[in-house]
């Protein structure tokens, strides 16, 4: 990644750095000495990632990545033991959904726009629901993963229940939960709990991004809320919300702007 744009750095703390270089932002776990293990600060510094991008302007694709050695190994039990043990957590769990916990995971997949995690090294635990919270995930073959709650006791509960079941049979959803097994990221993409591999996760995750990005904002935000919808509604309702979704594109400035890009083989100026 090079050539950082709009200001160079969005955001940037000892957890989390947001840049944006061009319409794709880039944001970093920044805890490479921990695997970018999940302590509090890195739990509120992620959700403050969402938050800000929910509402910057330009930015059309997300590429959600870890430094160092891994993409995130999961919660850190030593900072949790630290600030009080998992009993100091409770109250989070008696917050209104989402709550803190779940939406570490769930602002992702409420952003407008595409999000793409590259995952590299060890992707466990809250680490996977993190990644599973994105549109597309593209994996190294080596990478490790796991729904690994199990090994500790507990349930996945980071807003697991909308994203792995979908993905993949419920019994293999329900398989990796009681093994708390770790499967290779060969292994993931059979399964589905990946889409691509990639020897370089986040060069391929940054190319499908600037490619994602080179398309109308309108179409693609439209059709990230079409496809999000269309698991859980009716025939009656996902049929309808097709057609109000189309309506609201039909005739507007980057649909007809994505027109004559088409015809003339030109690269389109969307206004956003």
């Amino acid at each position: 990644m090079s050539g950082l744009s709009e200001g160079g750095p969005a955001a940037r703390g000892d957890r989390v750095a947001v840049t944006v270089d061009g319409h794709v932002a880039f944001v970093a776990l920044t805890r490479p000495d921990r695997h970018n293990a999940l302590d509090p600060p890195m739990l509120d510094a992620i959700i403050a990632a969402a938050e800000g991008l929910r509402t910057r302007s330009g930015v059309r694709a997300v590429v959600l990545h870890g430094t160092g050695r891994s993409f995130c190994s999961g919660l850190d039990f030593p900072a949790v033991a630290a600030a009080g043990g998992l009993e100091a957590f409770g109250a989070v769990l008696d917050e209104p959904p989402p709550n803190r916990f779940q939406r570490v995971a769930y602002d992702w997949i409420e952003l407008p726009v595409p999000v793409i995690a590259a995952v590299h090294g060890h992707c466990l635990g809250g680490g996977l629901q993190l990644a599973l919270a994105a549109d597309i995930r593209i994996a190294a073959p080596d990478a490790r993963l796991s729904v690994m709650e199990g090994r500790w006791g507990l349930i996945p509960d980071m807003a697991i229940t909308r994203t792995l079941p979908r993905l993949v049979g419920i019994d293999v959803a329900k398989e990796l939960a009681f093994t708390a097994r770790t499967v290779s990221g060969e292994q993931a993409h059979r399964l589905g709990l990946v889409t691509h591999l990639a020897e370089d996760p986040l060069a391929a995750a940054s190319a499908l991004a600037a490619e994602i990005a080179t398309r109308s904002p309108d179409a693609v935000h439209r059709a990230k809320r079409l496809f999000d919808a269309g698991w859980t509604g009716s025939a009656g309702e996902t049929l309808a919300l097709e057609a109000d979704l189309q309506r609201e594109l039909i005739g507007t400035p980057n649909q007809l702007a994505a027109m004559r890009a088409a015809a003339g083989g030109d690269a389109a100026a969307f206004d956003r």
